[in-house]
């Protein structure tokens, strides 16, 4: 759940900050309010409101520039097109 709707982006670094109650996360600049990315070289889908999602490979995922969002932005979503949740993640949502 969003804590606050506001928004620090910085343009130069292509990524925003965005408050959860989890703590801030930084977001790529156009995913800021996707919670699942999406790997296409693995099928792997990343939950980017998780505490243990690895911030070095969202960087490396989107410098690949081999990502993709879900519509609906929903985990069922992601498994309907053979997507599965990164192992990493500690539990299934």
């Amino acid at each position: 759940m969003v804590v606050s709707a506001v928004l620090r982006c910085e343009l130069a670094s292509n990524f925003c900050e965005v408050a959860f109650y989890a703590g801030a996360m930084k977001r790529p600049l156009r995913f800021e309010h996707h919670r699942y990315v999406g790997d296409k070289r693995t099928q792997v889908v990343y939950d980017m409101d998780a505490d243990d999602v690895d911030e070095d490979i969202i960087n490396e995922l989107m410098e690949s520039e081999k990502y993709l969002c879900f519509g609906p932005d929903t985990l069922v979503e992601a498994r309907n097109r053979n997507y599965r949740l990164w192992k990493g993640h500690s539990v299934a949502s």
